[in-house]
């Protein structure tokens, strides 16, 4: 079958936050993502162009659309779209007390940025994190830009929204890190194999409700400190840096 005009009206009322939760579903575009992504979710639509349909004779959708690169063009919602889209059911997850216990996870208090989170949610596949807790203010996972910067990631990643506060006051014993400029010199410190990191907001911070709840303040030190430099460092990059420290003393330890 080709694709209606309502159902491209559909595809791009899925950029609205509203509409993606209303109707429990995710926007997902290109071979890469849309591949990995198959195997994990239920795939509802699909629509690609003939040439990746041959390709893939045994695809499993609800609803399937062979579409040309015009109407691809007209469907998508990347500026080079790439040949195949697909709507994803959207996951439901669960929150295991035993898993945050044992495991070493990330928290993030009011990311905003799409990219970022995407981005973050990569890094923590790349990791072996498999939970990311997120305040509400979080930017969607869902969002279309989150999605693709996974680049496949959010298979492989569960990602929860929680009341952060009430999340982080239920824990017991239970190491709570955050990157502060008053922190300790993460390279100086020791550093648990489980516990949540908290990474802020990309303009603020950690806000002060959610500082309350960390009880081991780390620092990234530039290099050489006492060298002027940036004031600070992107959220994803920062987070990196910290889940590679973790990871690399898990290793020798």
């Amino acid at each position: 079958m080709s694709i209606s005009k309502n159902k491209i009206k559909y595809i791009h009322s899925l950029e609205l936050k509203k509409n993606r939760k209303e109707e429990g579903v995710f926007l997902a575009e290109g071979p890469k993502l849309t591949e990995e992504l198959l195997g994990h979710f239920h795939c509802s639509f699909l629509a690609a162009t003939r040439e990746w349909l041959e390709e893939h004779p045994d695809v499993k959708a609800d609803e399937i659309a062979e579409v040309t690169p015009d109407e691809l063009a007209r469907t998508s919602l990347l500026k080079t779209p790439q040949r195949v889209l697909a709507v994803f059911k959207q996951p439901n997850y669960t929150i295991d007390s035993e898993t945050i216990a044992h495991n070493l996870s990330i928290a993030l208090d009011d990311v905003q940025d799409p990219g970022n989170l995407g981005t973050i949610i990569r890094l923590a596949d790349w990791f072996g994190i498999e939970n990311i807790y997120c305040s509400f203010n979080t930017v969607d996972v869902f969002n279309p830009k989150t999605v693709q910067a996974t680049m496949g990631a959010i298979a492989r990643v569960k990602v929860h929204y929680v009341d952060l506060p009430a999340f982080l006051s239920a824990l017991k014993d239970t190491p709570i890190y955050g990157t502060f400029l008053d922190g300790k010199n993460m390279y100086e410190e020791p550093l648990t194999k489980n516990g949540i990191i908290i990474m802020g907001n990309e303009g603020n911070g950690i806000s002060p409700d959610i500082e309350t709840y960390v009880n081991r303040k780390l620092y990234i030190p530039n290099y050489p400190q006492e060298r002027n430099s940036s004031e600070s460092l992107n959220v994803a990059i920062a987070t990196a840096i910290v889940c590679a420290e973790f990871r690399r003393l898990a290793q020798n330890g």
